[in-house]
């Protein structure tokens, strides 16, 4: 036994001299490690090359979800904008609104029961066509609700609402994608304004049964003219996924609905600060 293990190890030496091929001896964990980032060394190009497709990759999905997410936005601001034009100056029909309150209630409770399905059930939210049905329905019913609040203004204030409206949006949305400042990590100050606009909210509604207060109808106006625009940027923050919370390319219905929530509520809070009623 000895003798024939030592005549293997003067077999492997002795072909080792002579010039035969020897298989190479496998590289230490140091030499394999070494080298492991792309720009290390030119042997690891491939790598390199693999990194960069994923990360492009996955910056394209990302610009995928982002024109898909303002393409929907488009057509429900659209829709919204025809409504509340249609209830603004077609006469017939924003008689016909005025006098059938129990429309609005109607679709109020639809435009709840749609929210709350969308934002609290993840089946429904991403199951192709269920997802879009309720989405459309959703945005209909919201832009009924619009477009009876917006009959009840001069047709002036309601075309120049629609306009500061949609400058602010723009500036908010332009100021979210370029600026450093991550709007996502103030989450305290978003639940603290909202639970001030709660509050402000409830006195208003019991005030309301003894009397018309105008400068607390203007305070709550413009602190939800403020939280809807944080909200907005925090929104249009959440889809570019380079910030300390992201959200989920999946996700693009409540994307679309969250931003264009945003976008409804900014108009309505402008025109009560600034709307002056029909004579």
């Amino acid at each position: 036994m000895t003798q024939g293990k030592i005549s293997v190890t003067t077999k492997t030496a002795n072909g080792a001299q002579g010039g035969g091929a020897v298989a190479p001896a496998p590289p230490t964990y140091e030499e394999a490690t070494a080298g492991s980032s792309p720009t290390c060394s030119r042997s690891y190009l491939g790598d390199g090359e693999m990194l960069t497709e994923f990360i492009w990759d996955d910056k394209n999905i990302r610009r995928i979800f982002i024109r898909k997410v303002y393409a929907i936005l488009m057509i429900q601001l659209f829709i919204t904008v025809a409504i509340v034009a249609f209830f603004t100056f077609c006469d017939e029909a924003r008689f016909y609104i005025q006098t059938h309150p129990g429309w609005y209630w109607a679709s109020y409770i639809v435009f709840f029961g749609t929210y709350m399905t969308l934002s609290c059930c993840t089946g429904p939210r991403r199951q192709f066509p269920w997802n879009l049905i309720l989405l459309a329905i959703f945005t209909l019913s919201l832009s009924y609700m619009t477009g009876m609040l917006s009959s009840f203004y001069n047709t002036k204030s309601v075309v120049l609402c629609l306009g500061i409206t949609a400058m602010v949006c723009l500036s908010v949305t332009i100021f979210s994608f370029q600026t450093k400042v991550d709007i996502t990590s103030c989450l305290g100050v978003l639940f603290i304004l909202s639970m001030v606009m709660l509050f402000c909210g409830i006195v208003l509604a019991v005030v309301l049964h003894f009397g018309y207060v105008p400068w607390l109808h203007a305070v709550y106006a413009v602190l939800g003219a403020v939280l809807f625009t944080l909200f907005l940027a925090f929104d249009t923050q959440l889809l570019m996924g380079n910030r300390r919370y992201s959200m989920s390319p999946e996700e693009y219905i409540f994307a679309t609905l969250s931003i264009y929530l945003d976008i409804v509520y900014i108009f309505t809070f402008f025109l009560q600060i600034g709307g002056s009623g029909r004579e």
